[in-house]
């Protein structure tokens, strides 16, 4: 079983990310708000994928700030984040940033983004 980090989404969002994952992978979705709790559970260990709405629920604040401190610490750079963002010129941002190209939550049924997902987790 894969464990997948939604950072950021509102209730409604967080619950449609883990019905879509949990239909799909054999996975455990865990949840942050913030860049304080985000970086918590990471340096517990055991994620294998983050997935940071690009507008943060709690504050509106940036999403790509948790992606920025993800990949400049030594031991947490190398887990793979995704941004959920629908505009592709905020997916192309984040891949400049080190982040796998992500999707929007207009795509989630989308062949694409269960291609994108399943390079880091099993289907059931």
């Amino acid at each position: 079983m894969k464990t997948v980090l939604d950072v950021g989404n509102c209730n409604p969002d967080h619950a449609a990310i883990r019905s879509m994952l949990s239909a799909r992978y054999d996975v455990q979705v865990l949840r942050a708000d913030a860049l304080s709790d985000t970086l918590q559970i990471l340096k517990k260990g055991g994620v294998d994928l983050v997935l940071i709405n690009r507008k943060l629920d709690i504050d509106y604040s940036d999403g790509v700030e948790i992606l920025k401190a993800i990949k400049a610490d030594p031991d947490l750079s190398n887990i793979p984040v995704m941004i959920i963002t629908n505009y592709p010129e905020h997916q192309e941002a984040a891949v400049a940033l080190g982040a796998e190209y992500g999707f929007g939550k207009l795509q989630y049924q989308e062949m694409d983004t269960q291609e994108r997902l399943s390079r880091f987790l099993d289907r059931k």
